[in-house]
């Protein structure tokens, strides 16, 4: 990733140009307030001081660490009841594979977990969740092939509740964020699962594709009208060079980024950590 690095070397020994800097900034994936925001309190101190390389970076990462929450609050059980979580996003970004990962996490910290394949249009995500569930060890709620995936969440939020398990996790299928139908059928899993519970489904986290850019932001805007997002997955934030897109949409929609994926393997995934997070850009 090395951002700061990158703008370092950018405007060692010569004077910041402001225009080029911004525009470095929202290439970068920050997004145009945030990058805006960065060049503002540049801007300021260039009043009293001369700027530097290492003042950009300075001013740069001070501003991100404002916007992001040092350690987003962690997932904890509920007391008497299954915590349900709701999984969505659009095709192709790893939420199957997330939903195994964030599985394999609670397994890790000692806590009971229930599968939910809810995601009922594509067969090949139910066989992947299955596959998933077996390695871990866990069961899973399966319905048929175009099954109603509201009513199989229903249903298994009652099992869950029967067995006594602390989280279950349900898969949604992968749907584009500007299909309005389909996001209103997000809307119709929240309200079958809040019949159990008012506050159900209590997390509702969007998996995301760091190399995705700009894109990613859109998708979070659509998602969070449709379910109220308590959070980001962020995968794909091995090297790929991009990561702005955690800052811009804690910046423009105040949603954390909860977890992030760094690679394929179930141990590739771990709570995110501001500080970390911006010590790596560096």
């Amino acid at each position: 990733m090395k951002f700061f690095k990158s703008l370092v070397q950018k405007f060692t020994g010569r004077p910041v140009d402001w225009d080029e800097l911004e525009e470095m900034l929202i290439r970068s994936d920050l997004g145009v307030p945030m990058s805006l925001r960065i060049v503002e309190a540049l801007q300021k101190r260039a009043a009293g001081e001369k700027i530097t390389a290492e003042t950009v970076a300075e001013v740069a990462r001070d501003e991100i660490l404002r916007v992001l929450p040092i350690q987003p609050a962690p997932i904890r059980p509920l007391p008497a009841k299954p915590k349900a979580i709701l999984i969505v996003g659009v095709n192709g970004t790893g939420k199957t594979t997330s939903t195994a990962k964030l599985a394999s996490y609670f397994l890790r910290n000692r806590h009971t977990v229930l599968l939910c394949a809810a995601d009922t249009f594509r067969a090949a995500a139910i066989e992947q969740l299955a596959i998933w569930a077996g390695r871990l060890r866990v069961d899973m709620i399966r319905g048929q092939y175009n099954a109603d995936p509201a009513a199989l969440c229903y249903e298994a939020w009652q099992s869950a509740d029967r067995r006594d398990i602390e989280f279950l996790l349900c898969d949604t299928a992968g749907r584009l964020h500007t299909k309005m139908n389909l996001m209103a059928e997000l809307e119709k899993i929240k309200r079958s699962l809040a019949k159990h519970d008012p506050e159900a489904p209590h997390e509702r986290l969007l998996v995301v594709d760091a190399t995705t850019g700009s894109n990613a932001v859109a998708q979070a805007r659509e998602f969070h009208a449709a379910v109220d997002l308590t959070g980001l997955i962020v995968t794909k934030l091995d090297g790929s060079g991009k990561g702005g897109i955690v800052i811009a949409i804690q910046n423009e929609l105040g949603i954390p980024t909860r977890f992030i994926g760094t690679g394929e393997k179930l141990e590739d995934f771990a709570e995110f950590n501001s500080r970390t997070f911006v010590d790596q850009l560096l």
